[in-house]
């Protein structure tokens, strides 16, 4: 995925969004300090805190978050 494109996801009126990965993997980024995007990698921060480092080749989507209710 071009980093670059999710830049301005986070960037451009933020939503909450999920990073889906070639493996099947889903990374919820429910507010823009859970996810880092520098220029050749993503991290991303799970529910236990821990960082995740994700190549921005095996992203395949991003998928809005359900609204809470």
């Amino acid at each position: 995925m071009n980093v670059e494109r999710i830049r301005k996801r986070i960037n451009g009126g933020f939503r909450p969004f999920i990073v889906l990965t070639s493996d099947g993997r889903e990374y919820p980024v429910p507010h823009p300090e859970f996810i880092l995007v520098a220029k050749h990698g993503i991290a991303v921060a799970d529910k236990d805190g821990d960082i995740v480092s994700i190549d921005p080749l095996h992203i395949v989507a991003l998928k809005d978050m359900p609204a809470r209710k």
